[in-house]
């Protein structure tokens, strides 16, 4: 989840980024933010005036609009329902708005960039050209924009989803994005993707269910048919602007702060996936992120945390001896490993078990609590196996407890239960009161 925060984050500064050179009426390119701030740099100094002063007032506008003017409408008597129409209405106003005035005052030949001449019409639908060396030439690049684009798309639908405590199915974002891509394949489409700047304008807009994607093709349909000549005198600064105000709203500061004061290793996923997306690109961006969080992973699993514990007097449970006031028994060593047994944490397991047996001279008994298992693999089947040999050679019965049923059905499959010097209890407090022979157990 901190890999995709700081996809979103790096992601939404990337296109508020990218959108600056269309406010500044210069030009400017790139992929990654040292390109893009190099390009606009560079060209800074042919900013078009009437180009900033469009811009910069619809942006100011637009903020205006989301941050205060439903409660200066409802503060003027308009009811709650109609101010919330309205606000979302603010977008549309701004591109009437700026069409009127780039029509008026003929903006185009003083450098404002405008949208253009758009091409009427719907496309024809037909099949594909089917290429064999075409398609040998393209296939990692299409992998790789349809990883991407599953990856944004789901990620983008998680953080809108997040804000009305909705969840979604991402085998069905994955089904639907393949339709939708057959669909855009056989009417000389782009590839689809939920991408973000068009997703958080919808949510904006009041996009509630997935009719509002119905709604949206019909308007684009009809707007392609009827509207063109009228949105070529848009100025991209329009556009530029509704999409750094909607864009910049999916960057979490909050986020950040809190997962750098939770955990500084998963701080160092999400830094690496921020940082990778802004200075490298997206796609080795988010490799990072997902490559580190797995050596991460990785790492944090083989040494997992392992307690000695003991009985809580007078109860049934059993917790740590270092956070606890408990009973234990100099017989007895109880062993909870708070994490799942494979290849990668065997031998730290092995050689724990062997350091705390040697630091106890009277042992008789060692339980390994495994309420915390959820798998063991293996490797980790193996390791079993030699520390219940090398107990045994030491005189010492090893025991399993609380072992969950899943893991308990791989292990009747082996020959480990037949060989295990001790026995498997259903409780940790099962084990205790059958193996605890002396007669007051010691406290710490």
């Amino acid at each position: 989840m901190t890999v995709i925060s700081g996809f979103i984050t790096a992601s939404g500064l990337l296109i508020a980024a990218g959108q600056l050179k269309y406010l500044l009426g210069i030009p400017a390119g790139g992929h990654t933010l040292p390109q893009i701030a190099t390009g606009l740099v560079e060209n800074i100094g042919s900013i078009n005036l009437p180009t900033l002063a469009m811009g910069t007032s619809v942006l100011a506008f637009l903020y205006f609009v989301r941050l205060r003017l439903k409660r200066v409408l409802v503060a003027l008597g308009l009811s709650a329902r109609m101010a919330d129409i309205t606000t979302k209405a603010g977008p549309v106003a701004a591109v009437a708005a700026t069409i009127l005035a780039a029509t008026m005052l003929d903006l185009g030949p003083q450098g404002v960039a405008l949208v253009g001449g758009i091409p009427q019409g719907l496309p024809v639908p037909a099949l594909p050209v089917f290429d064999l060396e075409l398609i040998r030439m393209l296939a990692v690049p299409a992998l790789l924009i349809s990883l991407i684009g599953f990856v944004e798309s789901v990620s983008v639908a998680q953080t809108l989803a997040a804000k009305r405590r909705q969840r979604i199915v991402p085998d069905q974002e994955l089904i639907g994005l393949g339709v939708a891509n057959i669909a855009s394949a056989i009417s000389s489409g782009y590839p689809v993707t939920g991408g973000f700047a068009r997703s958080v304008v919808n949510f904006d807009a009041g996009a509630e269910t997935p009719a509002a994607g119905i709604y949206t093709a019909i308007g684009i349909a009809l707007a392609t048919l009827f509207l063109t000549p009228l949105l070529a005198s848009l100025p991209q600064a329009t556009l530029a602007a509704t999409i750094i105000v909607a864009v910049l709203s999916l960057v979490n500061v909050g986020a950040i702060r809190r997962v750098w004061a939770y955990s500084k290793v998963d701080f160092s996923a999400m830094a690496v996936t921020i940082l990778g997306t802004l200075f490298v690109g997206v796609e080795i961006g988010v490799v990072m992120g997902v490559v580190l969080s797995l050596l991460l992973h990785l790492y944090r699993t083989s040494r997992p945390h392992m307690a000695v514990v003991g009985q809580v007097p007078g109860t049934e449970h059993f917790r740590n001896v270092e956070r606890h006031v408990v009973e234990t028994s100099p017989e007895i060593l109880s062993v909870r490993v708070d994490e799942s047994l494979y290849f990668a944490n065997t031998r730290y397991l092995e050689d724990r078990i062997a350091a705390l047996v040697a630091e106890r001279p009277q042992l008789k008994h060692v339980v390994l609590m495994c309420s915390a298992v959820n798998i063991i693999d293996a490797s980790a089947l193996e390791s079993l196996e030699e520390i219940n040999h090398r107990l045994n050679d030491a005189g010492i019965t090893f025991h399993l407890s609380e072992v969950k049923g899943p893991v308990m059905d791989r292990l009747k499959r082996t020959h480990f239960l037949e060989c295990l010097t001790g026995k498997v209890f259903l409780s940790q407090y099962d084990a205790l009161r059958c193996l605890d022979t002396t007669d007051r157990p010691s406290t710490r």
